[in-house]
Order: C-alpha cells, then structure tokens, then sequence
C-alpha cells in the first residue's frame, strides 16, 4: 500500500502533537515535516519523536503552501488548531485545493459545512474523531427520530469537563442537546455546564490526577417530572489517544473517496467514515 502523505497542523498543541507521534509511528503514513500554527507562537519548529517540524504562522503561510506543495503534490490536513481559526483554516485549504480533516471545534460550523459542500475539495468534518461516542451519538440520533417525544417533560442537565485551555463548549455536547429535543426535552445549549477548574475536576468529580491536562468527561442526567425516575448517560475520555484512531480511519476514507472523482460529494461526517465499507 503506498503512503499517504499528510500534514498536522496545530503543533505544538496536545492533540496535534499525540497525533503526529502516532503517525511517524503508522506505516500507512508519510508525515510532511510542517504544521501549521497560531501567529502567537513563537518558536520556529516543533521536535516530535526527534522529527522536527517547521511552524507556519498565518503570516507567510500562503506563500509556504506553494513550496510545500511544489514539493508534495498530494496530501492531506489533519487539523488541531483553535476553535477561532476553524472557519479561516476551512477557506484556506480549499483555496489550495487541499483535502483535509476538521478535527478541531468550535467556529461557525454551519458556515463551515456550508464552505465545504459548495466547494470542489472533499472533507471530514467531526467534532469529535472517538469512534465509540460518534457511534453512541449514533444511536441517540436514531431515538430521536424513532421516538419522538420519548422523554417529554423531562428535566435534562449536561455537564461537560474538559482541561482548562479548552475554549469553548463541547461539541459533541451542544449535538446531543439536538438529540433529546427531538426527544421532548426542551433544553438550549447555552444551558451546558462547562467545568474547566481543575480543583473541581480533581476533588468533586474524581478526575486523575495526570488527566487533568487532556480529558473529556461529559454526564446527561434526565429526571422525570415528579422525580420518580432517573435516567444517565456517561463517556469519561482520559487523555487523547482514542482520538487517533478515529482521525486516521477518517484519513484513509478520505483518500479512498479522492480516488473515486464522480461522488460529486465533499462534505462527509464520521458516520459515513463508520459505515463505509471501503
């Protein structure tokens, strides 16, 4: 099987840097030896498993793209950036004609599903690469459509828990909101309880100690109307290597469909990574 050559932008950060450790390590890859990063960061490489990697700011990227491409003709992007460069990263790897997969969260994601299914360059778009919660989530969408109204008069609390540098919600928990209200629930997203102290994480909820820097623990509690029944949903994710696998199966389905030039579709989810057969 020849390599596929791609790219991981978000380096230094955690999950890009996991991922690309894991990669050099992966015989269906070829890493290309540049990420992308923030225009605050200030080294001019990152060094992963005695690999280094040349950081590329937003200021000279444009101009970098050329020469990396001249040099690569194909690849694909892996992006872990920050949920503020999701929409800007979206336009600029379809500027380039550049597959890619959109790990990170955050951003305008209707525009971004917008700009991707408009465009001629495929995509993943995911906001969460765990294969076993896009499957949970999954089976919550099929009880929404089946049932609808199954929990009507329900109360719903959410509470997400995820190390303090993340800035924003999670996006798998502002989805399943989408879920149970097609279940009854009536619930806002602006009602998800986001917990990034890490003395609450630590001393309240039972959070490891050397998780504290990357987990992801996230509780949806419905009660009845008179409190006579009670329902829990939990995936408590420590660390960020199931993440890998999910990123790389959406890699390898993205390079399938790239050999396929008459699918006419470019935007594609982790369920069609899930349920293909390629």
């Amino acid at each position: 099987m020849e390599k596929i050559n791609i790219m991981i932008n978000g380096l230094p950060g955690n999950v890009a840097f996991i991922l690309t450790g894991k990669a050099l390590r992966d015989d269906r890859f070829c890493v290309l030896p540049f990420s992308l990063t923030g225009q605050e960061i200030e080294a001019d490489e990152c060094l992963v498993e005695k690999t280094a990697f040349e950081l590329v700011r937003p200021d000279v990227r444009d101009e970098k793209i050329k020469e990396i491409s001249d040099l690569f003709p194909s690849f694909i992007c892996i992006d872990y950036t920050h949920p503020s460069a999701v929409n800007d990263n979206a336009r600029f790897y379809i500027r380039n004609r550049i597959p890619f997969v959109m790990g990170t969260t955050g951003g305008d994601r209707d525009l971004l599903e917008k700009t991707v299914s408009e465009a001629a360059i495929p995509a993943v778009i995911a906001p969460n690469m765990a294969k076993q919660i896009v499957g949970f989530q999954a089976m919550m969408a099929y009880g929404g459509t089946t049932f609808p109204g199954l929990f009507k008069g329900y109360t719903l609390t959410i509470k997400e828990s995820h190390q303090n540098g993340k800035a924003d919600t999670s996006g798998t928990a502002r989805d399943m909101v989408g879920y149970f209200n097609a279940m009854g629930i009536e619930y806002d997203v602006d009602q998800i309880e986001m917990v990034r102290d890490p003395g609450v994480q630590e001393n309240q909820w039972g959070i490891p100690g050397e998780h504290l820097a990357g987990h992801a623990w996230h509780t949806y509690t419905l009660t009845s109307p008179d409190g006579s029944a009670l329902f829990e949903f939990k995936h408590n994710i420590n660390g960020r290597d199931i993440y890998a696998a999910g990123t790389f199966d959406a890699v390898v389905f993205l390079n399938n469909k790239l050999s396929h030039s008459d699918t006419g579709q470019t935007l594609f989810s982790m369920i069609d990574v899930l349920s293909s057969k390629e």
